[in-house]
């Protein structure tokens, strides 16, 4: 067959233990109870609570990419960990695509400027 014969088996494929999985996963619930906690306790206020948020939020993706997809334990890692920064990247794009245009229709489209302007037009004789 050719280059790409799905039929082999697959060797150098290395799949997580029971430990790990079971690691990873008390590791997720905790950082998830933890988000949880640190908002409903109030244990800062402001941007501190959105750090913390953010803080944990990172470290539970490492832990999940780590321990659940097993970045990293690949025979070719530089090959998925490229793509995986690939799609980073074009996640960022879109989300911060659409925070950008939904922020300048906010701005430009805010109820308390376009009631200014209808009043300024009534007023002016226009309309």
């Amino acid at each position: 067959m050719g280059h790409f014969d799905n039929n082999k088996p697959r060797h150098n494929v290395k799949h997580g233990t029971l430990v790990s999985y079971i690691t990873g996963f008390v590791l997720s619930v905790a950082l998830t109870v933890s988000a949880y906690l640190s908002v409903v306790h109030h244990i800062a206020a402001g941007w501190a609570i959105i750090g913390i948020i953010f803080a944990l939020a990172i470290t539970q993706l490492v832990i999940q990419l780590l321990f659940f997809l097993h970045l990293g334990n690949e025979s070719k890692p530089r090959l998925n960990l490229v793509v995986f920064l690939f799609m980073l990247l074009v996640i960022g794009i879109v989300a911060g695509g659409s925070l950008w245009i939904m922020h300048n229709l906010n701005y430009h489209m805010s109820p308390a400027d376009m009631n200014n302007y209808m009043m300024h037009q009534s007023s002016a004789g226009g309309m």
